[in-house]
This record gives structure tokens, sequence and C-alpha cells, in this order.
């Protein structure tokens, strides 16, 4: 596959960039910062070198004086570097450098009280492919059976690559590191809580499921957040006008690495893995918007004690938008309520529904648009749903 232009642009300053395995970090920054003094910590030989000597950094950057960055590849394996890193950032009246540290996984750093160097660092994410990156080949059947990560796309065989890309997260993250004492536990919540992919979250449901304790139920989640495999998204609760639900939905990373780990069988719909791929590949793409736009913006969504729902409400300093998704080629009035219903309480907001026909339609004031049509046009900078 040729390469796909990225969206993402690198801030001026030092910055880590974090992104689950298989977005295109590494091919991204070996475009963008060819000249580089470049530290694969994935790298055997060196993983055990900068291991042993965290101090090695500094006689590498000496040894390059003709670099300008310094870009180093996964730095969860070896967070003691962080401390070079800290040391040669406050030396920058000798010589300024651009560090540029990436990550797959957040846990390490955040657990072993490492030096995060007192916010001298942006924090970035990078994420799945959005469909306005790829353009003409962006083909939403293949993306909703196989998703965005661009390691899949440029595979071979897409479907044995979803196949064994948990497998290498657990075998290398989640088993090397020693993060859970049972993986068979840890295998069977994978496939549990892929039941919940666009559902509200009922942990005690997921723990019974998958034959654990909840409060290992609740850990096991904490490490899928952190190594950047899946999120919650919370309830929008801003000036409520009803009782709203407490618990967050969950949502797989990537929708093929959904599909890869949701167990199917003669009693599964596909309508309704179907209608969970549809609201997953939204929502990784208005995560995506939201990390490359300017401003600040929140992804959530909103249910209410009687069970009136809006799957995506994107609330921030220049949108304000409800967004309801329905895996139907067609569409009615009643289809709006739960839009209507948000509005109501929140006359500010904007709303549209998303669904699988062809016709951009406008239903009691409500633009209804193809699902396709407006991943397409979805990019960062740009307004959720241009005019």
């Amino acid at each position: 596959m040729e390469t796909v232009p990225r969206i993402f642009r690198p801030p001026a300053g030092s910055f880590f960039l974090f992104g689950p395995r298989g977005t295109g970090k590494s091919t991204w920054l070996r475009r963008e910062f060819p000249r580089a003094l470049a530290v694969d910590l994935l790298d055997p030989e060196t993983f055990r070198a900068f291991l042993a000597r965290p101090e090695r950094l500094r006689e590498a950057v000496e040894g390059r004086p003709d670099a300008r960055q310094v870009v180093i590849d996964e730095i969860q394996r070896v967070p003691d570097l962080l401390n070079v890193v800290h040391q040669l950032i406050e030396e920058k009246r000798r010589r300024p450098l651009q560090f540029i540290l990436t990550g797959s996984s957040a846990r390490k750093l955040k657990h072993t009280g490492v030096n995060l160097l007192a916010g001298r660092l942006l924090l970035k994410t990078m994420h799945p492919f959005m469909a306005a990156e790829l353009g003409d080949r962006f083909d939403l059947e293949w993306s909703l059976q196989h998703g965005m990560l661009p390691l899949v796309l440029g595979a071979e065989s897409p479907a044995e690559t979803l196949r064994s890309y948990a497998a290498l997260y657990v075998r290398e993250e989640v088993q090397a590191e020693g993060l859970v004492r049972n993986m068979g536990d840890f295998s069977r919540f994978l496939e549990s809580i892929s039941f919940s992919q666009g559902s509200v979250l009922s942990m005690s449901e997921v723990a019974r499921e998958c034959g654990v304790e909840r409060r290992t139920a609740d850990g096991y989640l904490d490490i899928l957040e952190d190594l950047l495999l899946g999120f919650r998204l919370q309830v929008f609760s801003k000036r409520a006008k009803r009782i709203l639900v407490r618990h967050p939905k969950f949502y797989y990373v990537d929708v093929g690495v959904f599909r890869s780990l949701r167990p199917r069988g003669p009693l599964d719909a596909s309508a309704e893995i179907g209608g969970a791929c549809l609201e997953g590949l939204v929502a990784q793409h208005l995560r995506a918007w939201i990390a490359y736009s300017r401003g600040e913006h929140s992804l959530s969504y909103w249910r209410t004690k009687s069970g009136t729902e809006v799957d995506f409400i994107v609330y921030g300093e220049d949108a304000f938008m409800a967004i309801e998704v329905k895996h139907a080629r067609s569409v009615s009035a009643k289809d709006l309520k739960p839009l209507q219903a948000f509005i109501e309480d929140y006359p500010a907001a904007k709303a549209c529904l998303l669904y699988r026909g062809k016709a951009r339609l406008r239903i009691s004031g409500i633009p209804c648009v193809p699902c396709e049509d407006f991943l397409a046009g979805l990019k960062p900078g740009s307004a959720l749903l241009p005019s």
C-alpha cells in the first residue's frame, strides 16, 4: 500500500505521541523527521542497551551534532530515559533539540511514578486512519469489516493481521510486563467486554461473564484503556434538566479490533454486530477529529433514566452537536425523537442523524446524512457538518 499522508501535524516544540500499535506512528516519524536521531526501543539490542544504561542517550545525542530532533520510539519500555530527556531539554541554551517520544501504552509511565517532564512536552495522539485521509480509497463496507488501522490496510491478509493483533498486544504488552496474573481470565475479558461495544457499561455483568471478581474486571478495563485499545464515553450532564444514567459506554479503539475479538455464533444477529460496528466507526472518527482539531472539545453521550439516548455529543469552543447513528437504509420521524428531546433541553445545540442510505434528507428540521458522506467529509479544523 502506498504511503497515505496523515492529517496529524506536529507541534513546534517537543511532544509525546501516543497511539495504539499499528496506527502508523513509526512510518509517519520516518517520513516527517528523516534526519532525526532515532532510538527504536522495539529493537532488542537497542532496548537492552538503554535499559542497562539510560545515560547512553546523552552520548548518542553528542555523537550526532547535526541532529535537531531526537525520536524515541516506544518510550514506555524504558521510562528512566525521561530523566535524561529532561536534563537535555534543560540544557537547550547549549543545544536546542526537539524530542518526539512515542508510546503505545501509557500504563508504565503512569504507574511507575517517573518524571513526566513537568508539562514540558505536549501530549498528542495518533489515531487509525480517517476517511478523509484515504480519500477515494475509503470504502465504508470494507472499513466496517476490517477497520481503519494502517497496519491492517497495508496487509496482504487483513483478516489474518487482525486475528493476530490482539494476541500481539497480550504477548508483548500484558504478558511481558506482568500486568495480570491470569492471562486466560484477561483473554476472556477481552471477549466479554466486546459485547458492550456501544452499550452502557455494566462491569458487574462483564465480570460475571468472564468469571472474575468485579474489582478484577475494573482493573482489566483500566489496563485496556492504558494500552490505548479501548475507551469509555461519559454521560453529557452539563446543566442537566432530566434524570440521567451515570454509567459510561465502551468502545474498542478500532472497528476491526472489535470484530476480531467479538465471538459470533448462531444466536448473534448480523444487524446487531453491524450496528455496533457502524457506531464504533463514527466514534473513532469523532475522537480523531477532536484530537487533530484546535481548541478543546469533548466526546460524550446522552441517556435519560427513561431510556432516551443520543449516541454522541460533541461539545467545545466552536462545536455543540448531537449525533445519532442508525444502521438502517431508511429513516423516519420517529428515529429523530431522541435528538429532538436533546434539542429541547439544549436549544443551542445542532443535531444530525447518520444512516446507511444514499440520500441527504431533512426531516422535522434535522439533517439526515448518509454515514459514508459524513465520514468522508469529516476534516479536522472544519465544521463537523459543513453547510
